[in-house]
């Protein structure tokens, strides 16, 4: 972002609620960025960084390799909240002591604040907290006071206000923490001094003037898969580069039911320059025979970079590649742990720009997914398509388990849409994250009419999530569940049985490979 927004800088030592740290700020409305502790700070001095924030993690301070700040750091003269193990790390640089404890503490806790502290104007007398600590603070160093506890902790918040330095023993972050929001909002209004004049919406400008400078004349490539991210990153590299944008929108023969056509007619509408490519057959031949779900996801990606290579080859003078790669992807490829394994071989076009040597353009890499449908919205993308839910790069090479063939797409591609169709007709479609069909490698005995049959056997997956990390079932009234599972057995020839699968992420994913 620019260097005229105030902003907070969250420092991740491994907490898997870092990105929620980040998310709470930017609800209030300040703009914040995560970044790995032990990234060279130097690089933000022309920000206006207002205040930090220490993220939770799973190490001990008393083990050798404990990830650490320089004490240096805790002079830098602007507003510090340490959480959990950041909390121990500030009590642990400045001189305080620290006790092995024999259990770690973790879950629910009743708090009980200083009211005097500003940190907890206006927080209840005693609430809800989500505590998360293995060590104990023993003495605290000098200038510090306890500024609240729990039943079983006398040090539970810490503060230091000639310093403007706080320490949490619990995660305000998390939706468990009955007053985070305020605590977290106390923290940047009252401590930090925030304006909280920051929004999605207007970014659009700033962004089309970034695209502008980094772009200037030359040519952008960009691969649309007709999600969200893709088509509100072609949005702003048309509204910034007119026909120097080439969108290229390839059948793969994964897709849903008519979704290239109707892909192409949105976004050609909105004056996109934009090329459908059918390359199904393509892409069939050489998945045939294929079951290693990884194995999918490599040939349908090396396709992707044959079908580009081709096109760019045609376009000419290609400099720069278009991504809409989101802030979770960057933060997971940047993570604490160094380059994480996480991020899927299927996110973006991989590899595409090793071989073509293009520059990579992600406007949206900063933002969060409702941050990017907010930024849609202010662009002008209708709402059925900003509400969509999320689709895999894969597409539905990823939702037939087992070999991928012409008859077993078409018949996935059927049950999906009565899925979809149902979800809509009852209302709760905008309830649910995502959804979606999966044919399964077996075969059932089921009766129609007076006759045995030995058919497909279909899943269906419904999942209620924030931001995809974490996800839970989605309770789908039985009635609706019924009606959807007999007009998939009616109106698709060769399913004989639906079940609803009824996993939450963790330990499942969500997807199925």
């Amino acid at each position: 972002m620019s260097s005229s927004h105030e902003m907070i800088l969250v420092l991740d030592f491994g907490s898997q609620y870092t990105q929620l740290i980040a998310r709470r700020i930017r609800e209030a409305k300040v703009y914040c960025e995560i970044v790995p502790y032990n990234s060279d700070l130097s690089k933000f001095k022309d920000r206006d960084i207002i205040g930090y924030i220490l993220s939770g993690g799973p190490s001990s301070l008393k083990d050798d390799d404990a990830p650490r700040l320089d004490a240096a750091f805790f002079d830098i003269g602007k507003p510090i909240l340490g959480i959990c193990y950041g909390m121990q790390l500030v009590a642990d640089r400045l001189g305080g002591e620290l006790l092995a404890s024999t259990h770690r503490e973790y879950g629910k806790a009743f708090f009980s604040p200083d009211k005097k502290s500003k940190l907890f104007a206006g927080v209840a007398e005693r609430s809800q907290v989500w505590m998360s600590h293995g060590d104990s603070i023993v003495s605290l160093p000098h200038g510090f006071h306890p500024v609240g506890s729990t039943d079983s902790l006398k040090t539970a918040a810490i503060e230091n206000e000639d310093k403007n330095i706080y320490g949490l023993q619990f995660h305000p972050e998390v939706h468990h923490t009955e007053e985070g929001k305020r605590i977290i909002s106390n923290f940047l209004f009252s401590i930090c001094g925030a304006k909280g004049d920051w929004s999605a919406e207007s970014l659009a400008d700033e962004l089309i003037g970034r695209i502008r400078e980094q772009v200037g004349d030359g040519k952008v490539i960009l691969g649309i898969s007709g999600g969200v991210d893709s088509s509100v990153a072609a949005m702003l590299l048309s509204k910034a580069i007119g026909d120097n944008l080439h969108g290229i929108f390839v059948n793969n023969g994964l897709l849903r039911k008519n979704e290239f056509e109707d892909v192409l007619k949105l976004l050609s509408g909105l004056g996109i320059n934009l090329k459908g490519v059918d390359a199904t057959d393509m892409f069939l031949e050489r998945l045939a025979g294929l079951e290693d779900p990884e194995k999918k996801r490599k040939c349908i990606g090396a396709a992707f970079i044959d079908i580009f290579e081709e096109e760019a080859e045609l376009i000419g003078g290609v400099d720069f590649l278009g991504q809409g790669t989101a802030y979770p992807d960057v933060i997971e490829s940047v993570s604490f742990k160094g380059p994480s394994v996480t991020i899927k071989s299927h996110h973006n076009v991989g590899g595409l720009k090793d071989r073509m040597k293009l520059k990579l353009v992600e406007p949206l890499r900063e933002l969060f997914k409702d941050e990017i449908r907010a930024l849609g919205r202010s662009l002008g993308l209708p709402e059925e398509f900003i509400g969509r839910h999320p689709f895999p790069g894969p597409g539905l090479g990823v939702r037939i388990l087992g070999d991928l063939t012409k008859e077993r797409l078409d018949l996935l591609r059927e049950v999906d849409a009565i899925f979809i169709e149902e979800l809509h007709k009852n209302e709760i479609y905008d309830d649910i994250w995502q959804a979606f069909s999966v044919l399964l490698p077996v075969r059932a005995v089921g009766v129609m009419g007076d006759e045995r049959t030995y058919e497909n056997v279909v899943a269906l997956r419904a999942v209620t999530s924030v931001d995809g990390m974490t996800a839970d079932w989605a309770r789908i009234d039985a009635d609706i569940l019924a009606h959807i599972s007999n007009r998939i057995i009616r109106e698709v020839k060769g399913v004989n049985r639906v079940t609803y699968d009824i996993s939450s992420k963790p330990p499942a994913t969500i997807e199925w490979e």
